[in-house]
Order: structure tokens, then sequence, then C-alpha cells
């Protein structure tokens, strides 16, 4: 760490002032990372928008389902500002997983996974309860594409044998989804917000114990600067861009990632003619379909989530050389862009009907899926260490 960082950090006695110094403005970051970093801290601030926007609507939603839907046309068009609100808050669950994907994507390809296991793995929770909170969510406003979705992704829990009918009938609170089941999604929607921020902060103890990861591979880096103004101007500047494309969004096209189902209320006796999640769902969809059998479907589906907090354990980290090679394979770039497109394709099949051809190439599309995690990245690894060895014996 550069001297004059560690003269600027503020010791002795904790205050809120000091503390704040310490990790905010005079934190220790590596020199040249790029905007790739900004990533995390967006998802933050959005994070915080649903919170704020999300209370703002809690004072005036019904949740009963005679209700729900009409509390929505009532915060839309009756509360002042009521608009600017819920779609705030429909379209910054969308800002949320588009910057949590790619703050995903620049650890896969940075490989930050390998150098800060814990760090990963906390944030791979956070991802699952982004996901949890964000389909619970889409339920409230009661909606035919609400209502559908809900029973089709909480039926999966009947696949379990012998107890899977009784754990279906304990969430829906009765014998099909109803307004037992409106009540407590309702409640767990605005409970796990606070326990996603209560992890987001251990997320952030941890970053800034670890410290942040470094684009060139070194795993502790002794390059480093403060973190303000380097940083926070950079910071800035990412979310400016980010609230400019939000506005337009929430101004100009606010129903441009819905379905237009959801303008309809909800009718347990009308099923939709192809039931879809919300886009950030749909790769995973995808997976759920490729697999005939109800189990195996939801198994996979399942792993394709989870798999991203086992691959710590199975890649090797070259810790004697204290370096992680991935800024400079090339064999890992090609990897790694081929899985961004095929994560891109199960986006796409997984917002179509379930017909063919889309379902046979979900199958394929879901075991390339897969193999990049189980094969591609263990054998490129395992490559790259080859030519590393041989690069230091030369």
């Amino acid at each position: 760490m550069n001297i004059n960082i560690k003269n600027r950090l503020i010791n002795g006695k904790r205050t809120v002032t000091s503390t704040f110094c310490n990790h905010v403005v005079y934190y220790p970051t590596p020199s040249n990372i790029n905007y790739a970093w900004s990533f995390g801290s967006l998802v933050g601030l959005f994070f915080a928008l649903q919170i704020f926007t999300g209370t703002i609507l809690a004072m005036h939603y019904t949740s009963h389902m005679d209700w729900a839907f009409v509390s929505v046309e009532h915060i839309m068009s009756d509360v002042k500002w009521g608009w600017a609100f819920r779609y705030s808050h429909s379209n910054g669950a969308s800002m949320i997983f588009i910057f949590m994907y790619l703050h995903i994507a620049k650890g896969l390809y940075y490989q930050s996974y390998l150098t800060r296991p814990f760090l990963w793995w906390t944030g791979i929770l956070i991802f699952v309860l982004m996901m949890a909170t964000a389909f619970i969510g889409y339920v409230l406003p009661w909606g035919q594409m609400s209502f559908w979705g809900a029973t089709v992704i909480t039926s999966l829990v009947t696949a379990i044998p012998v107890v899977g009918e009784d754990i279906a009938y304990w969430i829906w609170g009765g014998f099909s989804i109803n307004n037992a089941t409106l009540v407590r999604f309702y409640s767990i929607h605005y409970l796990l917000p606070f326990i996603i921020a209560a992890i987001i902060i251990l997320h952030l103890i941890l970053l800034h114990t670890e410290g942040s990861s470094d684009p060139m591979g070194l795993a502790y880096t002794k390059d480093k600067i403060t973190f303000h103004p380097y940083f926070s101007y950079k910071d800035l500047f990412a979310l400016t861009l980010a609230l400019f494309f939000f506005s337009i969004l929430v101004c100009f096209y606010p129903n441009l990632l819905g379905h237009s189902d959801n303008f309809i209320p909800a009718n347990p006796l009308v099923t939709p003619a192809h039931i879809v999640p919300e886009w950030y769902f749909t790769p995973f969809y995808a997976i759920l379909r490729a697999c005939p059998d109800k189990i195996g479907g939801t198994i996979s589906m399942g792993a394709a989530i989870l798999i991203l907090a086992v691959i710590p354990t199975y890649t090797n980290l070259r810790s004697k050389f204290n370096l992680v090679l991935a800024p400079f394979s090339s064999l890992h770039k090609v990897s790694f862009w081929f899985f961004v497109g095929i994560f891109a394709m199960l986006m796409i099949l997984g917002s179509n009907p379930a017909a063919a051809p889309y379902i046979n190439c979900s199958k394929i599309f879901t075991i390339l899926y897969f193999s990049y995690f189980l094969v591609v990245i263990p054998l490129v690894s395992f490559f790259d260490d080859l030519v590393f060895e041989e690069e230091e014996t030369e």
C-alpha cells in the first residue's frame, strides 16, 4: 500500500466520521481498476432506490386479491406522482438485474472468485435473495401474468417426493393460490430487502477487509491509491449515465420490459396463451422447460443458479505465483464470450412459447451452459497453468 494512504487513514477513536473516511474517502483501491468495478456500486444505489419507492408504494397498496389490482391502478391515477414511484419501482428491478448480471460477468471474466471466495459467496447469496424478492414482487400487482407466473413457479415444489404437495399447500395457505398467498407474499416482499441490506453490509465489510480485485490478475497488489477522488468521480459518472438511461425508461418507455397480460386482472379460470416471467428470469426459465420431467427441470434450474457458488471450490488458483491467469489468456476470453452468447440465447428462448424449435434449442443451450462451468473453466485453467509453467521454466 502507498505510504501516503497509510498516513491519511484515520486511526484511534472510532467515530462515524473516521469510519466513513477510512471506508469511502481514503479506502485503498488498486490504481488500474476500470468502469466494470462500478457495477457493484450501481446495484447498491438502485437497491436503495427500490427500498425508498417500495416504502412509498406500500403506503397505498392493498394486499387483498379483490383490491390488489385496483389499488395499483389507484396509485397510478389518484396518488400524486404515484405513476413515477410505481414505474421507478418496477423498472428499478430491471436496472438492478442488468447491473447484477454485469457485476457477475465481471467476476467471471477476471476470475475474482479465485482470490476472494467468501466475498463471491456473499454476492451469490445476495443474487439469490434478489431473485426471490423480485419474483414475489412481480406477483403483487395481481395481473394475469403475475397470477399464473406464481402458479407455475410455486407448483414446482410439488416435485419434491412425499411432502411436495403439503409444502405447496402451506405456501399457498390453501389448495390453490388465494388471498392468503398474496398477503404472505406481500409480507415477505417487504421483509426480504432489509435482510438483503444486512448481507450487502457484510459483503462490503469483506470487500474492505480483503480489498478490491485487480484487473491484471494480481491477488493482492500494493499499487493502490485512495478511492476519493479518483474512483468516486468515476462511480459518479457511471451513476449519471445509468440514471439518464433509467429516466428515459421510466418517463418514455415504462412498460417496455413488462408484459401486456399484466394489464388484465388475475383470472384463475383463463390461462394465458404463453406464460412468461420477467426478462431477467427467462434464462433459468428456459433451463426449467428444457427438461421434460418436473423434478429434473426444477433441479436443473436450481443448479444453474447455485453452480455459481461452486466454481471457487473446483478451480485452481496458482497461489505460489500470487496471480490469476485469466487476464492474459486468450482461450479464457474466447470461452467467456461464448458463454455470454449462450446466456443471451437462453434469455431469448425462455421468452418464447414452449414449443418447437424453442424447446429443442433450450436443451442444447442448457447443456452448453453447464458445460462451461463443469468442463470449459477447469480445462482452460489447466491449459493456462501448463503454458505458464513452461514460460516460467524458460
